[in-house]
């Protein structure tokens, strides 16, 4: 009987840590890895740049003279956005 009741804690305690785990973590994952996986397209010191940074990120560690020209799913048509309006590296302005 206590043999009986302490497999039963057990399984019932393995089941809430699976439990937990597999609601708590996959999710907040996905959405940090959806944020982190789009391709854009900056004017960063007056130069067109294709990056995954964020705005903010790029922010840090540019300075402020930083805006987005846009967002990409694809680093293809990030990289054929960039150059649409001269290519990487050209010059740009921040209206």
């Amino acid at each position: 009987m206590k043999s009986t009741r302490n497999v039963l804690f057990a399984l019932s305690i393995t089941l809430l840590i699976i439990l937990a785990t597999s609601l708590g973590a996959p999710r907040s994952a996905r959405m940090n890895l959806r944020a982190d996986s789009k391709y854009r397209v900056f004017c960063a010191d007056n130069k067109v740049e294709v990056e995954q940074r964020t705005l903010e990120q790029e922010k840090n560690a540019r300075g402020s003279n930083v805006c987005q020209l846009a967002e990409f799913d694809y680093a293809s048509d990030a990289d054929k956005y960039a150059e649409n309006h001269g290519g990487k590296g050209s010059a740009c302005r921040c209206d």
